[in-house]
């Protein structure tokens, strides 16, 4: 699965994703992880509620699983998830992306909590948990809360 960080220096979660200059892709199995590329944005990136910025970034991501980020607004986590990329804030902007790389790794190696899960079977439609209690209503209720609250990691 592709994994996206919103970064200013490539080794912390640390920028907000409408104003972030670039994000860091990796790919991540069970079996490790590896740098894909940094996608740079450029142009008005200031958080002024300007949305035009938001097309091209989400477009970007379109292919990815998860973005995590330091913040994002309620809209930039509705058009991500209209696209099936699930938007994950970082507990602080001290996060190393390697930690968090890592963590996944041995998720992944395991039994994935059910927000993977989730985030695994909108990409592709597998990973499919039919004992978890994890209901697509469920789901839809926690992304219709997101313009009151950010997805914490």
């Amino acid at each position: 699965m592709k994994i996206a960080f919103a970064t200013r220096d490539s080794i912390h979660i640390n920028a907000h994703f409408g104003s972030a200059k670039k994000v860091d892709v990796y790919d991540v199995t069970s079996a490790g992880y590896e740098f894909l590329e940094t996608i740079e944005f450029s142009g008005n990136l200031k958080e002024d509620g300007n949305e035009d910025k938001l097309t091209p970034k989400v477009a970007a991501l379109d292919d990815c699983t998860i973005v995590y980020v330091s913040a994002i607004g309620g809209s930039a986590a509705k058009r991500l998830l209209a696209v099936k990329v699930t938007p994950l804030r970082a507990e602080s902007e001290d996060d190393l992306i390697t930690d968090v790389l890592g963590i996944l790794v041995k998720m992944l190696q395991g039994s994935p909590p059910p927000w993977l899960r989730k985030a695994l079977q909108q990409r592709s439609g597998s990973f499919a948990d039919k004992s978890s209690s994890f209901t697509e209503d469920s789901f839809a209720e926690d992304i219709n809360e997101l313009e009151e609250e950010e997805i914490l990691v």
